[in-house]
């Protein structure tokens, strides 16, 4: 499961990079001075691991929810199907619209964004970064439907922490070298993107529906001490 976090992160950061590029680009980093440069690009991507961990948390705790009422593997399968309809019918979860106060936080958080990019303190790289977490971004709803199937908000803040982990060596490198991912070899990552989406929403769903599959779906906890006490 921690896998499919990491592999959102690694492919997604294709997509974050036109996505939160522009961001990237405008940081007010110290090039002269290189090691500076580098602890304030990590102090950025550190913002974004805080804002993705405490995501993860709420979620992970929702999904906590769900498991004392007995829906673990339910939640497991509904996550897996969404995974796969938002890669196939992607038009209908963009027809879904923000209600007006998530709408408005989003253009707060905007704003923000740009009066804290105009800054050049030690803390406005974090503050950046923190707030970058919060924009909406569909590989990120991928990320929190995984968060929310671990069912737990330690692991569910690790997974969005993976995942924000897979985003960083692109976006490092997106910082020092300028959008490098342009042409046919960006082309062919996004077109592995929606594949990987689906393999990852297929795993979820096998996992929900407990086969017995050691590592791809393990059968429930129940069922196997059930199957321990007939053989005592």
């Amino acid at each position: 499961m921690f896998l499919s976090a990491i592999i959102f992160g690694l492919l997604g950061s294709f997509h974050c990079v036109g996505m939160c590029g522009p961001i990237a680009f405008m940081l007010p980093i110290d090039r002269e001075h290189k090691v500076k440069g580098l602890f304030q690009i990590l102090s950025y991507h550190l913002g974004r691991l805080f804002t993705y961990s405490l995501i993860g948390l709420l979620f992970g705790f929702l999904g906590k929810g769900f498991y004392f009422f007995g829906f673990q593997q339910q939640i497991s399968i509904i996550v897996g199907v969404l995974m796969i309809l938002f890669v196939l019918f992607p038009k209908i979860f963009k027809k879904v619209n923000f209600s007006n106060k998530i709408s408005h936080i989003i253009s707060k958080v905007k704003n923000a964004l740009g009066k804290e990019l105009k800054k050049k303190r030690n803390d406005t790289f974090f503050t950046i970064g923190f707030l970058n977490g919060f924009l909406p971004c569909g590989l990120v709803y991928m990320a929190v439907f995984g968060a929310l199937a671990t069912t737990n908000s330690f692991y569910g803040s690790l997974y969005m922490f993976l995942f924000g982990l897979g985003t960083i060596p692109l976006m490092t490198a997106v910082v020092y070298l300028g959008n490098f991912t342009k042409g046919t070899f960006r082309k062919k990552i996004q077109k592995i993107i929606p594949i990987a989406v689906v393999c990852i929403g297929v795993l979820f769903i096998l996992r929900g529906l407990g086969l017995g599959i050691p590592y791809v779906s393990p059968a429930p906890v129940l069922e196997i001490i059930s199957n321990n006490n007939v053989c005592h």
